[in-house]
């Protein structure tokens, strides 16, 4: 997973083990979001 930090989103797709499945080997998760706000943001996994 991904969690990312300045963004607003569901917490489904948060990429903390508390709110968001785990996705498994062999399977995927698509991240879809829109972003409102301009700037410099960063994720870690």
């Amino acid at each position: 997973s991904v969690h990312w930090h300045g963004l607003e989103l569901d917490n489904d797709s948060d990429g903390t083990p508390i709110s968001q499945d785990a996705v498994l080997p062999g399977q995927s998760y698509t991240y879809q979001f829109e972003t409102f706000r301009p700037g410099t943001f960063w994720y870690h996994s």
